[in-house]
């Protein structure tokens, strides 16, 4: 059962949020330890660290997958599924396609122009998570706006189970879209081999892609030696319904976002008490079917809510959603058109009983990897921005100079830098 609150919603939301933060955890005592030693130990450090977390090895060699063992995971997947996963790469494709930053200059005077570079990032390295649940989806998400973005070197690298081996899924994705230097790493360890690079792997210039908190915090360890999309936390979700929408579909997606893990969140806002029981008897039909189910509950019970408002509550709802800055908000309500309008702080946006939040995790096309644990207050979906780098760019005509140059030279000698206002005298 989800707890239902009618007044005290901001400490409510206060108290979901607070278990989110990546401040002061005790984990980054041995984060910090796991990624110098990696720094400076290269192969040996990470080949210790992936013996003691994951699966016992004695080489580099053995960390990278060959070509032949990914092959094999793509013959076990069945030929339907390939063809499911080839959709969803279209169609994730297409959308980011739209989004590419463009180069561009603008004449200013005479013969000067000036404008914006736009180059993509070198070499990429992605973090596929494992554990108790299978994300051949984040592969694509994380690795299609790269190659959209033109990155030449794409790596990825995954968690294995005590075997070594990787998911046969995550494989076969990688496989379909071209990427061939995949590693059988996690954890910190392997976000600091990405980051430094070893003897035998070189560094990436930036990291994307979600992780465990020992994943986060080894990224936010490193973050300045390499870039790194977001410090992603645990999933959450919002829903706006009035009584005019389906209870079932409310519960289902309810259930459906509280299923990540023990620590996701969702929360349901409503101005209608009937609709709020019906769903709460829907979320106990519905939850009994579903093989997550003790992860769901621990979630229902401890981080997630029903807050039912009053009449004409739109403003409410707005001012609430913009406090929560939910990673996913599904708007169920006949006001939509206001409660969008007046939304700021949100990472995707689903409209409609039938925008189901499920298909942005999988095949309609916008991405997934997007801010979480409140963050939507500043930061954006993952996409083809991420991974390209923007310079500016001036071209002054010799003849157009004295015109900005007498001003510039004014500047230096207001803020006594004398050998700035030097560099511009020389050419007057």
């Amino acid at each position: 059962m989800i707890p239902i609150m009618m007044a005290d919603f901001e400490y409510k939301i206060k108290q979901i949020q607070a278990r989110t933060s990546f401040v002061n955890r005790p984990e980054v005592i041995e984060v910090r330890k796991i990624v110098e030693e990696i720094r400076e130990g290269g192969n040996r450090a990470l080949v210790k660290y992936i013996s003691q977390f994951e699966y016992q090895t004695s080489l580099f060699a053995q960390i990278k997958i060959p070509e032949t063992e990914i092959d094999l995971a793509y013959s076990r997947i069945p030929p339907d599924m390939i063809t499911i996963m080839q959709k969803a790469i279209k169609n994730v494709r297409q959308y980011h396609e739209h989004t590419v930053p463009q180069s561009w200059t603008q004449p200013i005077m005479g013969g000067s122009k000036y404008g914006m570079k736009v180059t993509p990032i070198r070499r990429v390295g992605v973090y596929v998570p494992g554990g108790s649940a299978s994300y051949p989806s984040s592969v694509i998400m994380n690795v299609v706006p790269a190659q959209v973005a033109g990155v030449e070197q794409i790596v990825l690298a995954s968690p294995s189970n005590s075997e070594g081996k990787v998911q046969d899924a995550i494989l076969a994705v990688a496989r379909e879209l071209g990427v061939a230097e995949i590693y059988r790493m996690g954890g910190a360890q392997a976000i600091a081999a990405l980051a430094y690079g070893t003897e035998d792997m070189d560094p990436v210039d930036k990291i994307v892609g979600p992780g465990n908190v020992y994943v986060t915090l080894a990224k936010k360890e490193v973050f300045g030696v390499v870039g790194i999309d977001k410090l992603a936390g645990p999933s959450d979700l919002c829903i706006l319904a009035d009584h005019l929408c389906n209870p079932k579909y409310v519960a289902a997606d309810l259930l459906a976002q509280a299923e990540h893990d023990p620590l996701a969140s969702v929360i349901l806002i409503t101005d209608s008490s009937d609709l709020a029981a019906k769903v709460q008897r829907e979320i106990d039909s519905q939850l009994f079917a579903m093989k997550r189910k003790e992860i769901i509950e621990e979630v229902l019970q401890k981080n997630s809510a029903i807050f039912v408002l009053g009449n004409n509550s739109v403003p409410i709802m707005i001012d609430l959603v913009n406090l929560i800055a939910p990673e996913h908000l599904e708007v169920f309500h006949d006001s939509f058109k206001v409660l969008i309008q007046g939304i700021r702080n949100a990472g995707a946006i689903f409209v409609g009983e039938y925008s189901a939040e499920v298909l942005g995790d999988y095949n309609l096309g916008p991405n997934h990897v997007l801010p979480t644990g409140g963050t939507a207050r500043y930061a954006s979906v993952l996409s083809v921005a991420d991974f390209v780098k923007q310079s500016s760019l001036i071209v002054m005509d010799k003849r157009d100079f004295p015109t900005v140059g007498v001003d510039a030279m004014r500047f230096a000698e207001l803020e006594g830098l004398s050998a700035h206002a030097n560099a511009i005298r020389v050419r007057l």
